[in-house]
């Protein structure tokens, strides 16, 4: 992605623990949880429960989440131009962090993609789509639950489908992730920081906890931990990055007692910047440095190439904390947000780093 080229992209994925090379039989496919998360094994053959049933058992046992998905056509809605391929992927540029940097292992990089663009379309299903989000939410889910059943009838959801029989990942954080955007259409305020925390068990945490199965770390509960702390950093940083555009959307993710506390009207939001809002955003970017800090010993603890790759996630953040600051946290008449050149930089120095 961030390109900067060096010798370490001649380094491979270690075979120990990590995805296999090609992907597994057809016929079976064992998926394991991480931590925290119930393993799923998934039979791809006539016998024994459908993806669906076992979805909706798997999915009624995440809190709000629906027990049910409705049998709704998926290819016309899902194929739509702006869902495409490329187009997902177009947008990991733009990102606080690098989604598959160039010191991630070559095996690992399509893995990550695959990833990256699931999260990425459910975000815009959630966020950007007309008509009925939920049921697009659900069509999404559907197709998701083909992955362990058939075939999915989308060439992102193939793709995601190569990654998970290949990595063995769980069905439970991609569930996670609909449910995410699925609370954005029917919750829009967050009264105290461990509401938003919890939010962010679904709209984050999830992709760490994938992440770390792309390397097969999944089932280490210390690095979930840390895991955890950078996925939800992250996501404050990107709440810090959008007040307007997410009061637009009609939600705010501050949390309503701090804003209280800096005496803060949601309308602020919009602009312009007024000292009131400086200090509530230094409070909560405070916040979201100590989580990426928390976090960083996962690079040190992954180690080599790997950790690397995951330290930059971290790094991103903060520089993109940084980069707030020094814009006087003018987030109103432009997105601050690292560069390509800042990546670069990042990268460099985190292979310079013994």
């Amino acid at each position: 992605m961030r390109s900067c080229r060096s010798a370490v992209d001649t380094l491979s994925l270690p075979r120990h623990g990590s995805c296999a090379t090609s992907a597994p039989d057809h016929d079976t496919l064992t998926a394991g949880g991480g931590a925290g998360w119930p393993h799923t094994t998934a039979r791809r053959s006539r016998k024994g429960r459908s993806a669906a049933e076992a979805g909706s058992e798997a999915t009624s046992r995440l809190p709000g989440a629906r027990a049910t998905v409705r049998a709704v056509g998926v290819g016309s809605v899902l194929e739509a131009p702006s869902l495409a391929l490329e187009r997902i992927d177009a947008r990991s540029t733009s990102e606080n962090f690098p989604v598959a940097s160039v010191l991630a292992p070559r095996r690992a990089r399509p893995h990550l993609m695959a990833i990256y663009g699931f999260a990425r379309l459910v975000d815009n299903l959630g966020d950007e789509a007309e008509g009925d989000r939920g049921q697009l939410l659900d069509e999404l889910q559907r197709e998701l639950d083909r992955c362990f059943e058939s075939t999915p009838e989308t060439r992102i959801i193939r793709r995601l489908q190569r990654t998970i029989e290949a990595c063995e990942l769980p069905r439970e954080p991609f569930w996670r992730l609909i449910e995410a955007n699925r609370i954005d259409q029917r919750t829009s305020r967050y009264e105290t920081w461990s509401q938003v925390r919890d939010y962010c068990t679904y709209s984050a945490d999830p992709v760490g906890r994938l992440v770390l199965g792309v390397y097969g770390r999944a089932d280490d509960p210390a690095l979930v931990a840390m895991s955890d702390d950078v996925c939800t950093g992250l996501q404050l940083v990107n709440f810090l990055q959008d007040p307007p555009r997410d009061l637009a959307l009609g939600r705010v993710y501050l949390p309503q007692e701090d804003m209280r506390r800096f005496a803060v009207v949601d309308a602020e939001l919009a602009g312009p910047r007024s000292d009131r809002l400086v200090a509530l955003c230094r409070f909560e970017s405070a916040r979201a440095a100590a989580l990426l800090r928390r976090g960083s010993p996962l690079a040190r603890a992954l180690q080599g190439r790997i950790g690397k790759s995951v330290a930059l996630f971290s790094r991103g953040g903060l520089a993109a904390l940084a980069l707030l600051e020094r814009a006087d946290w003018d987030v109103f008449s432009g997105r601050p947000a690292p560069s390509r050149l800042t990546f670069a930089w990042l990268t460099l120095r985190e292979i310079a780093r013994q």
